[in-house]
């Protein structure tokens, strides 16, 4: 029992750098009291205690601000920081060493009964105000950015952003691949894609799968043509690295 208790303070201190003693996060943060008062109600509801254990649970949305359904399976170290509404919902399941921020919610699409709130792997974390709605599962590892409405499954260790949720690292091959390709046209893809509106960011991905397609193909053709004696004449191409601009002294300036 203690060492429970103390894995639930120990992860505070690790994750929250203004945590300064046990006694203060005893006291003071409604993130710990709401996942103690869950995993009391939690047992109440496994052994057939629904009533007792949805009054618990209403309780302690009165006093943390967070809402725990007592059918809502969480596995251990888990914190809720800040917490201000939070919502997680009957059937929602939360692995290990999940973390989550104030405003998110855990929630269902769909009225019918059986499985319809998320699933969480390990280590996840949700930033504030992030939704995970339906019978989903986010992957071990994965990070859900502020806001973001997620709606499909998250792969382990990706990171999901916008409304509707998308990934922002998919095919580390391609995207390496098209780094490659972008490095070479004087620009980086990485660093322009997070910022920039999906359908351009999108536009700019196929066209570099296309160049580097192109590229191919021209290869292959030199190689088919070198194969039966024509020789190929290399014509000359435009550098394709950065250009800096002189900023040395103009015409007629002494």
């Amino acid at each position: 029992m203690w060492k429970k208790l103390e894995e639930e303070f120990a992860c505070v201190f690790e994750r929250d750098p203004a945590a300064r003693s046990y006694f203060e996060i005893l006291t003071t943060y409604p993130g710990v009291h709401a996942v103690l008062i869950h995993r009391l109600s939690h047992w109440l509801w496994n052994r057939g205690l629904k009533w007792l254990a949805r009054m618990i649970a209403t309780l302690a949305r009165w006093w943390t601000g967070i809402e725990i359904h007592p059918g809502a399976r969480i596995g251990r170290r888990f914190f809720i920081d800040h917490g201000m509404g939070v919502v997680i919902g009957e059937t929602a399941v939360i692995g290990d060493d999940c973390t989550l921020y104030h405003g998110v919610t855990l929630g269902g699409v769909s009225w019918k009964k059986g499985k319809r709130h998320p699933t969480l792997g390990n280590g996840v974390v949700v930033g504030a105000g992030a939704k995970i709605l339906g019978p989903i599962t986010v992957g071990d590892g994965a990070r859900i950015g502020s806001n973001s409405v997620v709606l499909k499954n998250v792969p382990p260790g990706a990171t999901v952003v916008g409304i509707p949720g998308h990934l922002v690292n998919p095919d580390r091959r391609a995207q390496e691949a098209r780094q490659a390709i972008a490095s070479r046209l004087g620009f980086d893809a990485y660093g322009m894609t997070p910022d920039m509106p999906d359908p351009v960011a999108h536009a700019i991905n196929h066209m570099l799968d296309h160049i580097q397609s192109m590229d191919e193909q021209i290869a292959a053709l030199k190689r088919a043509l070198q194969q039966q004696g024509i020789e190929v004449a290399d014509a000359p191409l435009p550098a394709l690295e950065h250009c800096e601009l002189d900023h040395g002294e103009g015409p007629g300036e002494a």
